[in-house]
């Protein structure tokens, strides 16, 4: 899986447990150390700890296994490192300290969709007009 369809995959699950503000920063043209980071929200070390676990749970399922992870003691922040995509899921309030979008201001920032929600809408929108 290359590196953009992996960044696809974990913002799916990330929707999944209902993950929050999620942004895919694209560094290739900045970095040599990761083609893409993705950041995201959450709103307790719960939730924090559901996200990171249903990345790194799936993934490995699929054989593909985080290089290194880190914060799962705090559960504030936590990473996981997949070498071309890092992913760092956040408490909302750790989030805005560390305002890493801020750090990495010069890269793109790529749109994460929920699929789910987004075929949800079109099936309401579909019911909306078989009624008419």
């Amino acid at each position: 899986m290359d590196s953009l369809n992996l960044t696809e995959r974990i913002a799916d699950l990330i929707f999944s447990k209902k993950g929050s503000d999620i942004k895919i920063l694209d560094l290739r043209e900045l970095t040599p150390i990761s083609d893409y980071f993705i950041i995201c929200s959450a709103d307790s070390d719960v939730q924090v700890k559901a996200i990171a676990d249903e990345i790194d749970n799936r993934l490995h399922e699929e054989g593909i296994r985080a290089w290194h992870k880190e914060g799962y003691k705090g559960l504030n922040w936590v990473l996981l490192d997949y070498v071309d995509v890092v992913v760092h899921v956040f408490r909302k309030s750790v989030r805005e300290f560390y305002n890493l979008e801020r750090l990495w201001g010069d890269a793109p920032v790529l749109e994460a969709v929920d699929k789910a929600e987004k075929k949800e809408k079109q099936s309401k929108t579909k019911q909306k007009k078989n009624q008419k």
